[in-house]
């Protein structure tokens, strides 16, 4: 019997003569942090990896295969204004390559061919629809032109309402949302976001079809 009583006060092994069982399953438990708070690690654990975002500025990407960044359409009435725009477009971290007609057109080609060439290496058209735009035969065809090229791609085409009722948005775009100007830094800046994703866009699916 004494054995069996000293079997029973037998002390039980220390922290440091655990099993190594008991020690793993220790490490992959919540911890606690001292504000009483758990789970922390094993919520982060749980989260997604992001997604990587494509550097448009890298030597190699996709946005090196035209010549621009933005064509900007619009009315000769509203030059102040698109200078205005395409000035906070090239004054961006990304440093946009704008195309602006009365600026950067050769002088003494077409005007035909000046358009449709800007168009074609430019990544992405934006449209600033005014009362004038609406009426200027000229600027329709530069419309018409952009839907041409590329009538189905998504943020390409980027069209900018301004003093312009949503009735007579062009029934053309009617299969695109389009910003409304109202505070200009604000549209600005939705017309900088556009771009960016159009681009990084453009990157990611050039990197995938490489892969």
């Amino acid at each position: 019997s004494g054995w069996f009583r000293r079997l029973l006060h037998k002390p039980k092994p220390s922290s440091s003569e655990r099993s190594p069982d008991s020690v793993s399953s220790a490490s992959s438990s919540p911890s606690s942090s001292s504000d009483g708070s758990s789970g922390m690690s094993l919520s982060r654990s749980f989260h997604p990896s992001p997604v990587s975002v494509p550097d448009i500025n890298a030597s190699g990407s996709a946005r090196w295969d035209k010549s621009y960044d933005v064509c900007i359409c619009h009315s000769e009435v509203d030059l102040e204004l698109v200078e205005e725009l395409v000035s906070y477009l090239e004054g961006q971290p990304e440093s946009f390559r704008c195309f602006l007609q009365l600026r950067d057109a050769t002088p003494g080609s077409a005007v035909m061919t000046e358009l449709c060439d800007a168009l074609q290496n430019s990544h992405c058209w934006v449209m600033l629809i005014t009362p004038s735009f609406l009426q200027d035969p000229w600027c329709k065809y530069q419309m018409h032109q952009a839907l041409a090229e590329a009538p189905m791609a998504n943020g390409r085409t980027i069209p900018v309402l301004k003093a312009v009722d949503r009735k007579d948005y062009p029934k053309e775009l009617r299969n695109l949302y389009y910003i409304y100007m109202v505070l200009k830094e604000n549209s600005f800046r939705q017309i900088r976001d556009t771009v960016v994703r159009y681009l990084q866009e453009l990157c990611r699916s050039s990197t995938s079809k490489m892969e």
